[in-house]
């Protein structure tokens, strides 16, 4: 791969450049480290402009659940089969060929009845699971949604309608109805996207990869170090020139998807703080007011010897016409 050429500026946010040199220095650090790697990154020029492409690893970092999309517009997913029912909850073509859904991708959803059922009597030696290439991994967290509560016993019928609701997504199960979703804090998926895409652009690209029904505006991309730093990703800025600079590790620093209303920015003066005890910051905060008092001390010294100068002479100016 080559990193030479010619030497230009590259945007990298408002009114930051870098030169496409240091840039390809950059670069070549990034793909050393993730050698034999699929995150590797690819770089081309294009009427004489440096593009850099290939997957950005983000992680999730959200606090609240997340809606997603159940069904496209002209088309519905149809529920699980179940004992009542004689379809198979796939979508039915024209002439009544099985297709596949399209509403959910990248997301794998499993049959209810049929997990219980593996579950109960184990998978025989000739069953054959179905698994998608490489699929996006969102992991959830503990939530209330298809919980079901001690105490409320169901009838058949109650519980037969509750499985046609119920989808499970890597195993674990949400409501059809309500589809709501938390993946889980720190969990990692990535995007194809490249260096001339900005923040919104990525983002859009990673709630519609998972079907997402949020709107963009509501999250925003913060790289977070492992000081306890974080800085905002601004809507001008490029992601995966932001992270090329940042270094490949991720043990120093990950991008994390966050709301925009959960997260305040740290900068690197106070993070670097953040992981002292109690008694050394105290100790800090005293030393500090110690030698705010000595600098205090210090400037009114100096002030009042000014003052006493200027009213020497003022005393002298006002003694010079007396004598005359």
């Amino acid at each position: 791969m080559d990193y030479g050429g010619c030497e230009y500026l590259v945007p990298c946010g408002k009114d930051k450049y870098i030169s496409k040199n240091e840039l390809l220095l950059h670069l070549k650090t990034y793909n050393i480290y993730y050698e034999g790697q699929n995150l590797q990154l690819r770089h081309r020029e294009e009427e004489g402009e440096l593009i850099v492409e290939g997957l950005l690893n983000i992680s999730w970092g959200l606090r609240r659940p997340i809606r997603l999309q159940m069904q496209d517009d002209n088309q519905r997913i149809r529920p699980p089969p179940s004992s009542s029912s004689w379809h198979s909850g796939c979508n039915l073509g024209a002439h009544g060929l099985v297709l596949k859904p399209s509403t959910l991708p990248d997301i794998q959803v499993t049959d209810v009845d049929a997990t219980m059922n593996a579950e109960g009597t184990g998978s025989s030696t000739g069953a054959a699971r179905l698994q998608p290439e490489e699929p996006p991994q969102l992991l959830r967290t503990r939530s209330d949604v298809g919980v079901r509560h001690r105490g409320s016993a169901r009838t058949p019928s109650e519980q037969r309608r509750i499985r046609r609701h119920r989808f499970s997504i890597n195993g674990h199960f949400y409501n059809h109805k309500t589809s709501v979703f938390t993946p889980a804090y720190g969990s990692v998926t990535n995007v194809r996207i490249n260096s001339t895409m900005t923040t919104p652009q990525v983002l859009k690209l990673l709630l519609n990869k998972f079907k997402i029904e949020n709107s963009a505006e509501e999250f925003a991309l913060y790289i977070v170090h492992t000081s306890g730093e974080k800085q905002k990703l601004r809507a001008t800025d490029y992601p995966l020139i932001a992270r090329i600079l940042q270094g490949p590790c991720e043990q120093v620093s990950k991008v994390f998807l966050m709301e925009k209303d959960q997260v305040e920015e740290v900068t690197y003066d106070v993070a670097q703080y953040i992981k002292f005890e109690m008694p050394v910051l105290r100790s800090f905060i005293q030393k500090l007011e110690e030698e705010e008092d000595r600098e205090v001390k210090k400037l009114m010294r100096k002030y009042s010897i000014l003052r006493l100068m200027i009213e020497q002479r003022l005393e002298e100016i006002s003694e010079g016409p007396a004598r005359l």
